[in-house]
């Protein structure tokens, strides 16, 4: 078995792109999507029609979330599992309004025939994403938190009753090799790596049953250091690497007996630890920025005049 084949065995792969021909090919559980790869998703040929539909609808507003919804409905069809929708980033410190714009999509899929049971509504890992996901899950939404850089941003997702937590892997890696002038990591001493590593274990031995998920992986390398955790979602270019690859993938995490209990994680807890840590408050914020500005581009696109005969 290649190597793809093998850590299907150990780990549920989840494919982070809207691009139906790359799932069909790779046949992942489950699938992600956020505002940049609606964005490119938005570009593929097999969206066009969904495109057009969008906007026509001449508020961008309701086209951003009737695209959004149209493209994840595609993917329901093609995968078996979930299929993760992001809330807008703009509302990611407002509880509230992410509360509203969450049964808001839940709703829209609903009125395409596709149930709760299939989504995942993925929310940033502020504190004001966390109360959110609190609220939806007791509701039956279940959530993605995203954009988690740091153990107690994951703790306060799996506290709250989250279903799954997105730790970011290259990100982390990124940020330490410019603070630190480091070219490469072996993989083992891999920041972003060893980031992972260090919430899964903790998660199984605190009796979290939050399913943690890696994300965001620069290499095939950094996605085999990870082989034995829950969900990996990973890329289509990396999914091919990995499919091309004939070599032996070792389980490298396993289950392991929740032996331990922690306190409950306090607003305070979690604003302080996120100021104590650079990484992870830098990249926190960095990444809601990223995914505003591509849903900024996304709105430019449903506002653009549609060419003649269109």
């Amino acid at each position: 078995m290649n190597a793809l084949e093998q850590l299907k065995q150990m780990t549920v792969v989840v494919a982070d792109t809207g691009d139906l021909d790359a799932i069909r090919q790779y046949q992942p559980q489950d699938c992600t999507t956020n505002p940049s790869l609606i964005l490119k998703a938005a570009g593929l040929s097999g969206y066009a029609q969904a495109l057009k539909e969008a906007q026509e609808l001449g508020d961008v507003e309701a086209a951003i979330d009737q695209l959004t919804v149209r493209i994840g409905t595609e993917l329901t069809r093609i995968v078996p599992g979930y299929v993760s929708t992001e809330v807008d980033a703009r509302l990611s410190f407002d509880t509230d309004a992410m509360i509203a714009k969450a049964r808001h999509l839940i709703e829209l899929y609903a009125a395409q025939g596709v149930g709760k049971d299939r989504i995942l509504i993925k929310l940033a890992t502020t504190w004001e994403g966390v109360e959110a996901a609190r609220v939806l899950e007791a509701e039956g939404i279940r959530c993605n938190m995203t954009l988690v850089f740091s153990l107690e941003q994951a703790v306060a997702a799996a506290q709250a009753g989250a279903y799954l937590i997105s730790p970011f892997v290259g990100r982390i890696t990124d940020w330490y090799k410019k603070s630190t002038g480091t070219a490469e990591y072996a993989t083992d001493e891999d920041p972003g790596v060893q980031s992972v590593r260090t919430i899964y274990r903790h998660f199984k031995t605190h009796g979290y049953p939050t399913v943690v998920m890696g994300a965001s992986f620069r290499s095939a390398a950094q996605v085999k250091a990870l082989a034995g955790c829950d969900r990996l979602t990973v890329s289509p270019a990396l999914l091919g690497e990995l499919a091309g690859d004939t070599g032996t993938l070792e389980r490298v995490l396993n289950d392991e007996p929740a032996t331990r209990k922690e306190a409950a994680m306090t607003e305070a807890d979690f604003r302080w630890a996120l100021a104590a840590n650079p990484m992870a408050n830098e990249k926190l914020a960095e990444g809601i920025r990223g995914f505003h500005e591509d849903t900024e581009k996304l709105r430019a696109l449903l506002r653009a005049p549609q060419p003649a005969g269109a």
